[in-house]
C-alpha cells in the first residue's frame, strides 16, 4: 500500500502563490524581524551602547511588555559596525537578505548611515536612522526608505543659533571634521541671522590636542568687538572643552555648545551660565512616556537614562506605533504609507515624520548650565521648549 504524501497546507498555498506570482497572506504570520545596526564598539560606543539599551526599553513600553504586535514577535538582531562604513554596508545588506529582516534601525555613525542608505534603497526595505545626525541622510542623500527618529544637524543649529544669534555676537566654530561636523555647521551658519561668523576650524576626529586650533580661533576672535563664543560641535572621544585652558577669559571669549551624553556634561560643570540647546536631557520633559523611560532606567541601572537612550527609545515608539497601524504587516509599501506623516509618542513629547524627507520633527530645548553639587555633571536648566512649528527646518532632499 503506498502512502500519500501530504502536503501541508502552509506548504501547499505557497506552491500556489509562486506559481501565480503573488506572496502568501500568512509570510505576514512569523516574527517581526529588526535588523539593529549601531557601534557597539569603536569610537561611538558609548552613544550606540545607550540607543540599543533604549530600544529594548522602547520596544517593551509601546508593546506593553509583550514584544509582539499582532500576535507576532518582535526578533532584534543585533549587529555590530565598529563605526566602520564598509562594515555597515555589509552588515545592512547580510540582515535584510539572508536574516531577512523587514526594517531596520541605526546607525550611530553619519560617517555609517551615509554607507547604509543606498542598501536600503537597493532591498527596498526601510531604515529608521537613529541617531546619525547629518543633514544629508535626509537631506541630498536621502531616498524614500529612509526615515529618522534621531534630530538632524538643521534642528542642532537652528535650536542653538537661536540661543545665540544675537545682534553684536561674533562666532567661529570648531568641529570635527566629516560629515557630522561639517553638516553641523553648515546648518549652523544657516540658522544665524544676527550673530557675524568668523572663522570655521575642523579637526581630526582623533584630535586630542587642541592647541593650534585654539590658537586659530583665538586669533580671529580676540581683537572682535562685543560678545565673542567659539561654538563646539563634537561626538564622541577628545575633549574640546580644553581649549578653555588656553585663558580664552583674558579675551572674554565664552564657549558654547549644544547638549551631549551626561560623562560628557562633567566638562560643562567649569562653564556656569553656559546656553545652548540640547536634544534630550532626562529631567526636562514631562511627560507620561519620559516618566515612564526615566522610571525604568534608575530601576534596571540604578542611573538616569542619557541623551542616546531617548533616542533608541524613540525609535522604538515609531516601529511599534507604525506596526499598529498595518496590523502588523511589515510590507515596505504598507510601512511607508502608514509612516509618512505619522506623530507617536516619544519621551520628548510627541514627534511627527514629515512626509516630504521623514525626518522627525521634534522639540528642541535651550538651556543654561547650572553647576549644583548634587550633580556630576553640569545640569542644562531649561530657558524654553523651542517647538516643532518654531524651527522653520530646511527641507534638504530636492524630492
Amino acid at each position: 500500500m503506498h502512502r500519500r504524501a501530504l502536503i501541508g497546507l502552509p506548504a501547499l498555498a505557497a506552491l500556489v502563490c509562486s506559481a501565480f506570482g503573488v506572496s502568501p497572506a500568512f509570510s505576514q504570520t512569523g516574527d517581526i524581524r529588526i535588523a539593529h545596526i549601531y557601534s557597539k564598539t569603536g569610537p561611538l560606543e558609548a552613544y550606540g551602547k545607550q540607543t540599543q539599551t533604549g530600544f529594548m526599553m522602547g520596544l517593551e513600553y509601546a508593546t506593553g511588555g509583550t514584544m509582539a504586535v499582532n500576535g507576532r514577535k518582535i526578533v532584534v538582531l543585533e549587529k555590530d559596525d565598529q563605526g566602520k562604513p564598509d562594515l555597515g554596508k555589509s552588515l545592512l545588506a547580510s540582515a535584510y537578505s539572508d536574516d531577512k529582516a523587514d526594517l531596520a534601525v541605526g546607525p550611530t555613525s553619519s560617517g555609517v548611515a551615509l554607507a547604509l542608505l543606498p542598501v536600503a534603497e537597493e532591498y527596498k526595505k526601510i531604515l529608521i536612522v537613529e541617531p546619525a545626525v547629518a543633514d544629508s541622510i535626509t537631506g541630498d542623500k536621502w531616498n524614500k526608505y529612509i526615515f529618522r527618529t534621531g534630530r538632524n544637524s538643521s534642528q542642532d543649529a537652528i535650536s542653538n543659533a537661536v540661543a545665540l544669534d544675537k545682534p553684536g555676537v561674533t562666532i567661529a566654530t570648531l568641529a570635527q571634521d566629516y560629515a557630522f561636523g561639517r553638516d553641523g555647521v553648515k546648518a549652523f551658519k544657516d540658522a544665524l541671522k544676527n550673530a557675524k561668523l568668523v572663522h570655521e576650524e575642523y579637526l581630526p576626529t582623533s584630535t586630542t590636542d587642541f592647541t593650534a586650533g585654539a590658537q586659530r580661533l583665538i586669533d580671529k576672535l580676540k581683537d572682535q568687538p562685543g560678545r565673542k563664543v567659539i561654538f563646539v560641535i563634537w561626538a564622541g572621544a577628545g575633549n574640546p572643552f580644553k581649549i578653555a585652558d588656553l585663558d580664552l577669559k583674558r579675551y572674554n571669549i565664552e564657549i558654547a555648545t549644544g547638549g551631549n551624553i551626561l560623562p560628557a556634561m562633567a566638562a560643562y560643570k567649569n562653564f556656569p551660565g553656559m546656553e545652548g540647546a540640547t536634544y534630550y536631557y532626562f529631567g526636562i520633559p514631562k511627560n507620561p512616556v519620559n516618566e515612564a523611560l526615566v522610571a525604568q532606567h534608575y530601576k534596571q541601572f540604578k542611573a538616569p537614562p542619557d541623551f542616546f537612550t531617548a533616542g533608541g527609545f524613540s525609535s522604538a515608539m515609531a516601529v511599534v506605533t507604525a506596526l499598529k497601524k498595518t496590523n502588523g504587516e511589515t510590507s515596505t509599501n504598507k510601512l511607508i504609507k502608514a509612516m509618512e506623516g505619522m506623530s507617536f509618542d516619544t519621551p520628548k513629547g510627541k514627534m511627527t515624520f514629515r512626509a516630504e524627507d521623514h525626518q522627525a520633527l521634534q522639540s528642541m530645548y535651550h538651556f543654561k548650565i547650572k553647576a549644583d553639587p548634587a550633580f556630576a555633571w553640569g545640569v542644562p536648566e531649561l530657558v524654553r521648549e523651542i517647538k516643532p512649528e518654531e524651527m522653520n527646518v530646511p527641507i534638504r532632499n530636492k524630492r
